[in-house]
């Protein structure tokens, strides 16, 4: 089973940025596909960013350009460097892990806040 930890939420100004931190344990590293998703009260939790196992990445339209997923193979990490925030960034993000191509195992997530 793989397990996920997520750090580095708070709250920044519009404008600013954050470094969102995923540690993977459970499993290989080079193994699990790692994605962040991230959810408000009331919506769905929508798709952020992914880092394939061969390490292509992949971005949602509202935040392509702001935001970098990567990955720290020697410390089983992938980081989500967010910059330019908006407040329509504000929401709960979870990382998320895929060994199979579906994604089964989520953290607790981290609440992020950017005032206007």
């Amino acid at each position: 089973q793989v397990q996920l930890e997520e750090s580095g939420g708070g709250l920044v100004q519009a404008g600013g940025s954050l470094r969102l931190s995923c540690e993977v344990s459970g499993r290989t590293f080079s193994g699990v596909d790692v994605g962040w998703f991230r959810q408000t009260p009331g919506e769905e939790r929508k798709f952020v960013a992914i880092t394939w196992t061969g390490g292509k990445t992949y971005y949602a339209d509202s935040v392509k350009g702001r935001f970098t997923i990567s990955r720290d193979n020697a410390k089983n990490t992938v980081h989500l460097q967010m910059n330019s925030l908006k407040p329509e960034d504000t929401a709960r993000y979870y990382c998320a892990g895929a060994e199979f191509g579906a994604w089964d195992y989520f953290g607790q997530g981290t609440q992020v806040t950017v005032s206007s």
